[in-house]
């Protein structure tokens, strides 16, 4: 089965069906700076990885997997390899029973399908007949996708945010628990009370989140297991892919689609 050529096409009017179908291979590199939408919108990523930005957090989205973003909600999109998506975009009366914040969701079998089925439509079809069906089933789907564990909490109190976002900018030099807490003008016990209430995760899983998803961006961009080990503070390669494949499940090379020749 195959995607509708017209669906490679960003539609350019309106139109009354509850979700819309956009497929495309987006290149290396390409940013989308800040914007938002009135329809909620599915990233399913078929081959590559991005990194989508928002105010809550950075969401990252590896192979056949999804992030869901509810209606306009302010974003910005990083393609971090050759990417090929299916997008569904749902209009926003449509999506009020659907999650209301940003979330990485694994993507089954059945929902898949269900999108490829959907594009294999032209867009004037979808408002009704089997493409209006087949939009039916996959808003029942969104409502129950599991999350995916792929996202970066940004605390929003100003202190902890300025921390944070020093660490992200620099992950290979992270401060002390001490050091941090000095620096936010509290206890280490308030601070680590603090920290977890805003982002769900403790000072330390905090800090190993931002390291791996920094190590997702410079594997992408083409560097090698041990450089990135060593430019993000790895006690060394097989540390490195030790802790990677504790958070995704895989080695970095099985992540990116190649071998175990990490």
């Amino acid at each position: 089965m195959s995607i509708h050529p017209e669906l490679s096409e960003f539609p350019r009017e309106a139109i009354a069906a509850p979700i819309i179908g956009y497929a495309r291979t987006q290149r290396q590199g390409k940013n989308n700076d800040w914007h938002a939408h009135d329809a909620a919108q599915l990233f399913h990523v078929v081959r590559g990885s991005i990194a989508i930005d928002t105010d809550m957090g950075t969401y990252f989205v590896p192979p056949e997997r999804a992030v869901w973003l509810p209606p306009r909600l302010g974003h910005q999109t990083r393609y971090l390899t050759d990417t090929e998506l299916r997008y569904i975009y749902v209009q926003f009366e449509h999506a009020r029973d659907l999650p209301q914040t940003p979330q990485v969701m694994q993507v089954t079998t059945l929902l898949r399908a269900l999108i490829l089925e959907f594009m294999s439509y032209p867009r004037a079809q979808t408002a009704d007949g089997p493409a209006a069906r087949i939009a039916g089933v996959i808003l029942d789907q969104l409502k129950m996708l599991p999350a995916a564990p792929l996202q970066l909490p940004m605390p929003q109190e100003q202190r902890l945010r300025d921390l944070c976002e020093g660490v992200v900018r620099c992950p290979a030099h992270v401060p002390s628990l001490s050091e941090a807490a000095e620096r936010c003008a509290t206890s280490v016990r308030s601070f680590e009370r603090r920290i977890k209430a805003e982002t769900g995760l403790s000072y330390r899983t905090w800090c190993r989140q931002v390291k791996l998803f920094r190590a997702l961006e410079l594997l992408a961009s083409g560097r090698s297991v041990s450089d990135v080990s060593h430019k993000l503070g790895y006690e060394g390669p097989s540390a490195f892919v030790s802790s990677f494949r504790k958070a995704f499940g895989v080695t970095p090379g099985r992540y990116f689609g190649g071998g175990e020749a990490d």
